[in-house]
């Protein structure tokens, strides 16, 4: 991929909490930020939008997510996508009352119905453990990845790390033949198995202080997603020195991951104690210098 020039130009110079020639981090609301970058801009979104509410993640900020925000989110996150673009939308359900609101269902089908965007597909997260016990139904142990794409995807490299169990063996079982006196012999004209197939679409990582996230001033964000997640879907449904946007920047591991994988980053976060964080964690690693 052809390193893009002066990248940057294209976006808003307001409400720029730092930069570097690999990204901008902006201390702002996303959707009044977003009206303001253009067209097609974006090739992919890696990000993870609050939970019905589930947590409080400033105390000094009436942090408010309803459906009526999310639309107007959904529909400048969809306008700033290129055709062929991709938005991960990492998101889990509250229970109330009794039920689960379905919320990440309606999210999805925004997309799809009024975006006009595919639900590429409808990936799993799945955590390596439990943190709310339930005394009347299964654990919980996962979350939603929906891979939404506008139109179809124009980048898609698949991690092939899956064990093969019939490794060495072809895909029918072995290649035999009959022979004349009835005993079978072996043929070797069909493909053999390699050691190592394409991944499926549950993804399981470990979570959780210590597991999750390498940087421990990570943690002072209440709600992070692994880093080993953001990177796998960023080397997934993009290449190098595209541009990589997270709405919902949080402690910075997308920003972090992009800079490992040599993508550009835009990183949104309305909180600025949290924008802090985020340079302190690069700073850390002398990544965006």
């Amino acid at each position: 991929m052809v390193k893009q020039q002066n990248w940057k130009v294209q976006f808003p110079t307001v409400n720029r909490s730092f930069e570097s020639t690999t990204g901008i981090l902006y201390n702002s609301n996303n959707i009044d930020l977003l009206k303001k970058f253009p067209d097609k801009s974006i090739d992919l979104v890696v990000t993870s939008p609050p939970y019905d509410n589930l947590r409080t993640y400033n105390k000094n900020i009436d942090k408010i997510w309803n459906f009526d925000i999310f639309k107007q989110l959904a529909i400048q996150l969809s306008r700033v996508l290129k055709v062929g673009g991709i938005i991960v939308w990492v998101v889990g359900d509250a229970t109330i009352d009794g039920s689960e609101t379905g919320t990440s269902f309606r999210q999805a089908l925004y997309f799809k119905d009024v975006c006009n965007l595919n639900i590429h597909d409808t990936m799993i997260y799945e955590k390596a453990g439990f943190s709310n016990p339930s005394s009347n139904r299964y654990h919980q142990i996962f979350e939603y990845m929906f891979i939404f794409s506008k139109g179809k995807p124009k980048t898609f490299n698949p991690i092939i790390d899956r064990k093969n169990r019939y490794s060495g063996s072809t895909s029918w079982g072995k290649n035999t033949a009959r022979k004349v006196n009835g005993e079978l012999s072996e043929r070797k004209d069909r493909n053999i198995i390699s050691d190592y197939g394409q991944r499926y679409n549950i993804w399981k990582y470990a979570n959780g202080k210590g597991f999750g996230q390498k940087d421990d001033i990570a943690y002072q964000h209440p709600a992070t997603f692994p880093e080993q997640l953001a990177y796998d879907h960023i080397i997934s449904w993009s290449n190098k020195h595209d541009i990589v946007l997270d709405p919902f920047m949080g402690s910075g591991t997308t920003a972090k991951q992009c800079i490992l994988t040599d993508r550009y980053w835009i990183g949104i976060e309305i909180n600025v104690e949290y924008c802090e964080i985020i340079q302190k964690r690069l700073q850390k690693y002398k990544l965006f210098l």
